[in-house]
């Protein structure tokens, strides 16, 4: 396993072409897409021929410094899910997407937390990301908290797209947390 990052209870590695199953279960689970697709799993056919090619040209793309990364217990080699850190397809390099979503056996213990820290000591201080912004619904109660323990700013509430209006909280829009490198360093001292 080649690995990206490790945080005090967790590895993040880069995705294969052989992990699409992993994918497939975990986005196959309604509370997981509860606020993604009001429930919906993703098909299986959209994770195999669009989603997995997606992440692995990802890799390419942003020198496998930045992407979408599975991450595993270190204590066992469970799979919990994925993170990322990247800038949007045309973006500006400098300004990475902060993400995350985790089987719902891995809620509620920190991991989502623990590790976006570790994104964001890495993202600031090693791959010369100035800027870390992250998005979720507004009724997201608990993301939101985490990019609030992060020291991430609410800086702007956002319409939720069309193809979620019949997700459960859609009539009341997303919002977008940001923090600086700048706003990092100083919780740092």
């Amino acid at each position: 396993m080649t690995l990206y990052l490790a945080s005090e209870r967790l590895a993040l590695r880069p995705f294969a072409a052989a992990d699409a199953d992993l994918l497939i279960e975990l986005d196959s689970d309604p509370a997981v897409m509860r606020y993604l697709s009001g429930g919906a799993p993703t098909p299986p056919e959209e994770i195999r021929d669009l989603v997995i090619p997606g992440i692995l040209a990802g890799y390419e793309r942003w020198d496998h410094a930045l992407g979408l990364f599975a991450a595993h217990e270190k204590d066992g080699g469970a799979f919990i899910g994925w993170f990322c850190l990247r800038p949007l397809r045309d973006g500006p390099r400098e300004e990475a997407e902060l993400g995350y979503r985790l089987r719902r056996a891995a809620w509620g213990r920190g991991y989502a937390t623990e590790v976006s820290r570790a994104l964001l000591a890495k993202g600031f201080a090693q791959l010369g990301i100035r800027k870390v912004w992250a998005e979720t619904m507004t009724v997201n109660r608990s993301s939101r908290n985490v990019m609030e323990k992060l020291g991430m700013t609410l800086v702007e509430s956002i319409p939720a797209p069309d193809d979620m209006r019949a997700v459960e909280g859609s009539e009341h829009g997303g919002v977008r947390y940001e923090i600086t490198k700048e706003q990092w360093e100083r919780r740092q001292v």
